[in-house]
């Protein structure tokens, strides 16, 4: 799915260009958690941590575009720095729920409208993992500021069922369509 892949990996390169001409030391890109977790792999018995990536062709196979474009962009942007000799550190954020400030419905927003609003007959009770946009934009200052910040830092405050976020929200906002089960 070109139309998520080809804007995700440019627009990362041209950011990392564009903080280049300005010898500009440092840049916090904005990855996320499923450049992380998506690979089978993975020893079962090990936790996912910064040093686990996605597999690519794992990606491709059950057809993740927003994970492969996420990882590509993030290969990507590893491989400028080890060129370019610029310093950068990447804020891999699981769902995040809060404010948004473009107009356009990100994926975060698209899981929890789905919820909201679908009506759908069914929702798999999986785990997901929430952090607050707040939480966020402090871990991007936190990475900028601190010197000693290398890498990649996974960020995620709270882990709740599928079932269990969907009790809460219709405590808040009873009258939407919510999934049957």
């Amino acid at each position: 799915m070109v139309e998520l892949i080809e804007p995700a990996v440019k627009g990362t390169l041209n950011v990392l260009k564009a903080n280049a001409e300005p010898k500009v030391t440092r840049v916090i890109i904005v990855s996320s958690g499923s450049a992380v977790v998506r690979n089978p792999n993975w020893p079962k018995d090990q936790v996912m941590d910064e040093t686990c990536c996605s597999d690519e062709e794992h990606c491709r196979t059950t057809e993740n575009w927003y994970s492969l474009s996420k990882t590509e962009a993030e290969s990507e942007a590893w491989e400028y720095a080890k060129k370019t000799g610029l310093d950068v550190v990447a804020i891999c954020p699981t769902l995040i729920l809060g404010r948004i400030l473009q107009s356009t419905v990100n994926a975060s927003a698209k899981a929890l409208i789905k919820i909201l609003k679908d009506g759908c007959n069914s929702l798999e009770n999986r785990l997901r993992l929430i952090v607050d946009a707040r939480d966020v934009v402090e871990e991007q200052v936190l990475a900028y500021e601190i010197p000693k910040a290398k890498g990649r830092y996974i960020c995620m405050a709270h882990a709740i069922k599928v079932k269990d976020l969907v009790e809460k929200l219709k405590s808040t906002y009873p009258n939407n369509n919510y999934p049957k089960r």
